[in-house]
């Protein structure tokens, strides 16, 4: 069972096309056997049915002569015989019933009859129809046109008068043409079959993809109303569901942009009123808490935003960009060094890259104490990676680590900091570009934190 699931198809259009594929052919199937049956039916009638005939009407004029010759001409051959010609067990009784109904309608008694289909055609005279003598070749012919009906009854004596009659092979090409006209009426039915199905399916592939393309940024695609009514109302409920969603986003937006207007006016106040606080220590204190809220307000406001940013997308050379970057790192003193690679050109907003990166050296530098940048090109699909050399993450937390707010207090360092944001900021950008943000711990130490971009 387990090789048939893997065998049928995994999309909707493939199970349905392939389900009715089957029943069409077991229907075309029994179709044909049928129409083949009654023309088998009919031709065998046909051919059969004079001879059958002519061989009765043959024995009755020999009993009119009291049964005392052979007849041979072209068509056949009737002789009595103290044996039937055909063993019991060959004969046919379908032929042997109708060889016994039509004696019995021309008023020939007989105690039995026996009927059989032989290759072995009869003696024919030595000169043909138009008086031309027979040679191997038109012998040759008439094997290849003909074979032979061989019938036997037995007279009430008990003797058997054996017949060997020349009948017409079938023809095979009226069956070569029924099934090629079946088979022709199959593709053509499975054809027309799977076009609607696709015209059908293509509503669906569209919603299917429109719901791949959105990352939860940014404004969701609409998809064009198309297609049967139930899809079309499937579609209008997607529409109206990513109406909903991009509005709630727009407000999401609004309402942390108010909230971080109206907290970065205390958090000033309480620095100034903490500049003046004694003792020192105390000062100090409260003034780095300050801070490091007005930071964490920072980074949140800029997550929120990141779906929503209003920078052009244009093609950039990302190891410039990247290199750019890190030589301002290097210049505020950060042990952060860039492997120049190839060249890679792409699409895309460079500040959101640019903070993504500058964000994961920064915490690089600060948990490892410093970091590798490089840019490389995976198929379709640009490359920044940030490597340090630190005691990476637990392989259980590397999904956990990327969202808001998860802070990995003993994962790479005895000390505490940071707002938990940097690499879901990081992992933002990636999004909105197409991408994701990949960690993974290296194998000879440090973690390995992969920005994946595509080039569209």
């Amino acid at each position: 069972m387990s090789r048939l699931s893997r065998l049928m198809p995994r999309s909707l259009i493939g199970q349905i096309a392939l389900v009715m594929a089957l029943v069409l052919l077991l229907l075309q199937a029994l179709n044909f056997a049928n129409v083949n049956n009654e023309r088998a039916r009919f031709n065998q009638a046909q051919l059969e049915g004079p001879v059958i005939t002519r061989f009765v009407a043959g024995v009755t004029r020999m009993s009119e002569r009291n049964w005392n010759r052979t007849g041979i001409n072209r068509r056949g051959r009737i002789a009595i015989a103290d044996e039937s010609q055909v063993a019991a067990e060959a004969s046919d009784p379908e032929l042997a019933n109708r060889l016994r109904e039509t004696a019995a309608a021309n008023g020939l008694q007989v105690r039995d009859s026996r009927a059989a289909i032989s290759d072995t055609l009869p003696p024919a005279p030595p000169f043909r129809s138009d008086g031309t003598p027979r040679t191997a070749r038109s012998e040759r012919e008439r094997a290849e046109r003909f074979r032979s009906l061989l019938l036997s009854v037995q007279l009430p004596d008990g003797r058997w008068v054996n017949g060997q009659m020349q009948i017409l092979r079938p023809n095979p090409w009226p069956l070569i043409r029924l099934a090629g006209g079946t088979l022709l009426l199959y593709l053509v039915l499975l054809a027309a079959l799977i076009l609607v199905l696709t015209r059908l399916i293509r509503p669906l592939r569209d919603l299917t993809r429109a719901a791949q393309l959105y990352k939860g940024h940014g404004t969701p695609p609409q998809v064009e109303v198309r297609g049967p009514s139930d899809i079309r109302r499937a579609i209008e409920a997607f529409n109206a569901m990513g109406a909903r969603v991009g509005s709630l986003i727009v407000e999401k937006d609004r309402m942390l942009g108010a909230i971080g207007h109206d907290l970065r006016t205390p958090l000033a106040s309480m620095r100034i009123r903490a500049e003046s606080m004694d003792p020192v220590d105390e000062r100090e204190r409260m003034i780095a808490t300050i801070e490091e809220m007005t930071l964490l307000l920072d980074d949140t406001l800029d997550l929120a935003r990141s779906g929503q940013s209003k920078e052009p997308a244009r093609a950039i050379d990302v190891s410039a960009l990247v290199d750019a970057v890190v030589e301002e790192l290097r210049e505020l003193g950060q042990p952060v060094t860039f492997s120049n690679g190839t060249r890679v050109v792409a699409s895309l907003r460079p500040n959101l890259i640019r903070r993504a990166v500058r964000n994961l050296a920064d915490n690089a530098v600060k948990y490892a104490g410093s970091a590798e940048v490089s840019v490389g090109a995976r198929d379709d699909q640009v490359v920044i990676e940030i490597r340090d050399r630190g005691a990476g993450i637990p392989e259980d937390q590397l999904t956990s680590v990327r969202e808001p707010f998860v802070r990995l207090e003993q994962s790479r360092s005895r000390e505490t900091g940071g707002s938990g944001l940097g690499l879901t900021l990081a992992r933002a950008a990636a999004l909105v570009h197409g991408g994701e943000l990949e960690l993974s711990n290296c194998a000879d130490g440090g973690l390995s934190a992969r920005i994946v971009l595509s080039r569209g």
